[in-house]
This record gives C-alpha cells, sequence and structure tokens, in this order.
C-alpha cells in the first residue's frame, strides 16, 4: 500500500491489533487532536485522518474487507475473492492488459470475461490507452451534521459544487469522520460511461451541551448542592430526548454517571454510552429562609472538603 493511507499507520498499530487495543489509542488520539482542545492548524486534519481510520478498523466486516483490498475496500464487489483480485491488481500493475486474464465469479474459475468490466476503474493502468470510455471519477464532500442529527438520523439536503443540490438519508448513529456513499452521483463519465460516486464525510459540529468521542455522547448534569448530598433521581435532555439519571448520595462535582447505552446508536453492534458529568449549582441569590438555612448548616456540620480528601 505504497503511497496510499494506511489506517493501520494513522492510528499507529500494528495489523493483528485487537478491536479493544485500536479504541484505546483512537480515544486517546482523539483528546489529543480534537480541534475543541488542540488549536494547531494541522490538529483538525489529523483528528479527520484518525477518526475515518476508526471507522473503518472499528467494525469487524469492514477491517476484513481493507485488510483484504487495501485502498480499493470500498469499491471491489463484495463476492470478488481476493487472492482473485489480487492476482489481476498485480498483472495490471506488472504492465499487462487487464483482460489478460479473464474471471468468471468466485473461487478461481477464469472465464472469457474482461477483468476491467468486472473491476472498473480499480485498475487504474487501463484509463487512456483506448480500452473505452472512462467511468466518472469518484468525488468527496464534508456532511456537517448537529449530534441530534447524527443521533436520529434522517433526510438532509445538501449543497454541492457547482450549484447542486441533493437529498441525502443519514442513517441513525453516524460517527465523525464516517463514509457515506452516493452510488452514481460523483463525476460524470466520458462517452455515455457510468458517473462515479460520491462519498460523504461526516463531520459532527460542535455543541453547546453535548461532546461525541467515537459513540460516547458526554453531557453535564447541573443538579443542587442537596440532591448531591442525599440522592436524587433527576432529568436530563439527551440528542434522544429527556431521560431520567439516578444521582447516588453523596455525589460532588466532576462525577461522571455512566447511561449505558444511551450515546450514538450502532446498527451493526452495541451502542454507545451517555456519560453525565455532575455540576453542583447554587442559586445565585438566597431567599430569606434558603439564607438561613444554608446558615444553620454552616453552623451545624463539621464538614470540610479541604482537608477530607
Amino acid at each position: 500500500m505504497a503511497d496510499q493511507r494506511d489506517f493501520y499507520q494513522a492510528l499507529g498499530v500494528s495489523r493483528t491489533a485487537s478491536q479493544d487495543e485500536i479504541q484505546r489509542v483512537y480515544r486517546k488520539l482523539a483528546r489529543t487532536y480534537h480541534p475543541d482542545v488542540n488549536k494547531d492548524p494541522e490538529a483538525e486534519e489529523r483528528f479527520k485522518e484518525i477518526s475515518e481510520a476508526y471507522q473503518v478498523l472499528s467494525d469487524p466486516e469492514t477491517r476484513r474487507r481493507y485488510d483484504a483490498f487495501g485502498e480499493d475496500f470500498r469499491r471491489v464487489p463484495e463476492d470478488v475473492d481476493p487472492e482473485t483480485w489480487a492476482r489481476a491488481r498485480a498483472g495490471a500493475g506488472a504492465g499487462a492488459r487487464a483482460g489478460g486474464g479473464q474471471w468468471r465469479g468466485g473461487g478461481d474459475a477464469w472465464r472469457d470475461v474482461d477483468l476491467e468490466d468486472v473491476f472498473g476503474d480499480i485498475f487504474g493502468g487501463a484509463r487512456g490507452r483506448g480500452w473505452g470510455p472512462a467511468p466518472g471519477a469518484d468525488q468527496e464532500a464534508e456532511l456537517v451534521l448537529t449530534v441530534e442529527e447524527a443521533y436520529q438520523g434522517g433526510q438532509k439536503k445538501l449543497a454541492l459544487s457547482g450549484g447542486r443540490q441533493i437529498d441525502v438519508t443519514i442513517p441513525a448513529g453516524v460517527t465523525n469522520g464516517q463514509r457515506i456513499r452516493l452510488a452514481g452521483q460523483g463525476g460524470r463519465g466520458g462517452s455515455g460511461a457510468p458517473p462515479g460516486d460520491l462519498y460523504l464525510i461526516v463531520r459532527i459540529a460542535d455543541h453547546p451541551r453535548y461532546r461525541v468521542e467515537g459513540r460516547n455522547i458526554h453531557a453535564t448534569l447541573p443538579i443542587t448542592p442537596w440532591e448531591g448530598a442525599l440522592g436524587a433521581t433527576v432529568s436530563l435532555d439527551t440528542p434522544g430526548g429527556e431521560t431520567k439519571v439516578r444521582v447516588p448520595k453523596g455525589t460532588s462535582s466532576g462525577r461522571r454517571l455512566r447511561l449505558r447505552g444511551q450515546g450514538l446508536p450502532n446498527p451493526r453492534g452495541t451502542p454507545g454510552d451517555l456519560y453525565a458529568e455532575v455540576r453542583i449549582m447554587v442559586p445565585s441569590r438566597l431567599t430569606e429562609e434558603e439564607q438561613r438555612l444554608f446558615e444553620e448548616l454552616a453552623a451545624t456540620s463539621s464538614f470540610d472538603p479541604r482537608r477530607s480528601r
């Protein structure tokens, strides 16, 4: 994969890395390069790079295809045998015409079918040699979503260069860096050849209440001093709607409460979690009765947070 993006190198892991290791490394890198944290001009591009790499390698099926077909894994048909593809690819790279070997289907069955017809523009050497019309080029565009749009999915109108607008169906639970393929929406082909595909790169915009990390969502949970001291069940707005959070007795600011499965949905597996970070708030103005009760508590309590650690 020389001169091509290597998603394993992007994350700094080996090709035999476990899924847990990939997730752990991604989270560390995301915290380092997230544009909200790192103001280096190159941090955002690095963040996009590691997000795309994680999106591919965190899904076992997508990772299997990437390992088999490398950079072309998104364009190789589902039923192509990796060994057959590798031999055809090697032959094309050696200067042999793609049709010099013929492929019929799965396994090693070779018949009178032109590989260029089967694989399209995977074999880049085929273009420009008078082998027929060139298919349209694949294109990329950025798709900016709110956290709520990423969570719920749905329809969105997207303006492209050249004044073109398209309606996009967004799957529920898309993540930062995920690619959405729109078949036939890319560059136009020449001489009647089919158009290329359009790949939308998802970017989840900053949100005043939520922070997204992979499929996990982080939110602030404001509570009163007495709710923290006595324990309580309180309401919290989430991208999926209002939910109830149980605050244990003796909870202080900074404690994170995990709401399992309430992060971004995952159509292919386990959804993310929502982490509610507690923040104890005090009233900016006290009534006379509140003032009296707080003064009574101050006189009665022996609690000293500066000496209790």
